[in-house]
């Protein structure tokens, strides 16, 4: 008997779509004047953020659980406490993810959930007024 659940991973279009969404966030990221303070708090190099995002979606979405299986429990906000997140950070992380996820083939409700769902979870990272 097989699981016919299909989960937030699969909706999405596996590895090669959560891949793609990552690679448009960070392009945004890196490349819209209004992250520019988002992402003067990452790296030089985003190889290392890109990959984290990578493997902590598919998880999160309900595929491999690459994450833990590397680094153990996110513990997102604990990992992020070194890091000064605001409001304002929090919607540029948002605007880049918004504008990745918009360039998706998924469905608009779909589209809707998951951002709604990240909107949340961006926020619980906030550490600073």
């Amino acid at each position: 008997m097989t699981d016919s659940k299909i989960t937030p991973y699969q909706l999405m279009g596996g590895e090669s779509a959560i891949l793609t969404l990552v690679d448009k966030f960070y392009f945004f990221m890196d490349s819209m004047p209004e992250a520019v303070e988002l992402r003067a708090i990452h790296a030089p190099s985003l190889a290392n953020a890109r990959s984290k995002l990578f493997k902590f979606l598919s998880g999160w979405l309900g595929g491999p659980n690459l994450f833990i299986e590397e680094f153990g429990h996110p513990r997102l906000r604990q990992r992020h406490f070194p890091f000064a997140i605001g409001p304002m950070e929090r919607d540029q992380w948002m605007l880049c993810m918004n504008r990745a996820l918009n360039e998706m083939p998924i469905d608009p409700e779909f589209r809707e959930a998951i951002a709604e769902s990240l909107q949340n979870l961006a926020t619980h990272m906030i550490n600073q007024p």
